[in-house]
């Protein structure tokens, strides 16, 4: 007689407790430092680069099924929208800011760390030895400004004095070198050679591409 599914996944997730319980009791405060915030605080988690996001999903998944919602609040990949321009095309892109990272808000106790430290893709704890430190308020702020920014960053394949090819506005096909990149505009003055004088032009970002 088969068992109905409901009482398999009872089942698991009383299997998923007793196994964090026995692992919390086994670890003792190894990783959980003698002195942590009272309430929750942003940590940063390392993983294996490129598995950001299967971790993320991976530790969620932990969250729900062994009751951790009030001690694991959130769960954040940093990322951030990138322009690029490739033969004459662009497309919008995310990037990790960090790779290899995720920050997770908690309640540090020897229950959470052992939820978070024993997920599929956690290598552990950022921090000194075994013990993870807390990201500093201004330090969160400045990585979730630069998530919430509204215009992508520009990348650029180009350096100084290297040859370009323009590929919009009135030079367009011309090709020169490049003098000067202005990041914070997004600006790059190209030298262009306009009826046998090098002529400095100044352009966006998005109107050369690396020759």
């Amino acid at each position: 007689m088969s068992k109905d599914p409901k009482d398999l996944n009872l089942t698991h997730q009383r299997d998923e407790e007793q196994s964090v319980e026995a692992g919390v009791k086994a670890s003792g405060s190894a990783g959980v430092p003698a002195e942590t915030p009272e309430g929750p605080a942003w940590y940063v988690v390392h993983c294996y680069s490129g598995y950001e996001n299967k971790v993320r999903h991976n530790l969620e998944q932990r969250i729900e099924t062994m009751g951790m919602r009030d001690m694991i609040f959130d769960v954040v990949v940093p990322t951030q929208e990138e322009v690029e321009v490739r033969e004459g095309k662009r497309r919008v892109v995310e990037r990790h800011i960090f790779p290899g990272y995720v920050l997770v808000n908690l309640v540090l106790t020897e229950e959470s760390w052992y939820v978070v430290r024993n997920t599929p893709g956690v290598t552990g704890f950022v921090g000194m030895g075994n013990n993870p430190t807390p990201l500093r308020p201004e330090e969160v702020n400045q990585i979730l400004r630069r998530m919430e920014a509204e215009a992508p960053i520009v990348k650029v394949n180009f350096k100084v004095g290297e040859r370009v090819r323009i590929i919009d506005g009135p030079f367009n096909d011309f090709r020169g070198n490049v003098a000067e990149i202005d990041a914070e505009r997004t600006k790059v003055r190209v030298m262009v050679n306009f009826f046998g004088r090098e002529t400095p032009v100044e352009l966006d970002f998005l109107q050369v591409e690396k020759a």
